[in-house]
């Protein structure tokens, strides 16, 4: 799975908006669309917001892995 199809299907199942990551991300909807969709990648720091928001793995979060595991503890 590609990591724009593995961010929507983490939103989707976290019943959340475009319009929520987007904020947390501090850009614009449109913007989050566009990483979704694959019209844009999405930069890395924005993958370890997500992935630490989520609670999921960077490889899950990229599509390296389709095995669940949470983020690394610090």
């Amino acid at each position: 799975m590609k990591y724009n199809e593995r961010i929507r299907e983490i939103r989707e199942d976290n019943s959340l908006t475009q319009q929520k990551i987007a904020d947390r991300l501090h850009i614009g909807q449109r913007t989050y669309a566009d990483y979704e969709s694959g019209k844009t990648r999405i930069p890395v720091d924005s993958l370890l917001i997500l992935a630490r928001f989520y609670n999921v793995s960077m490889d899950y979060i990229t599509g390296a892995s389709n095995i669940k595991t949470e983020y690394p503890k610090q």
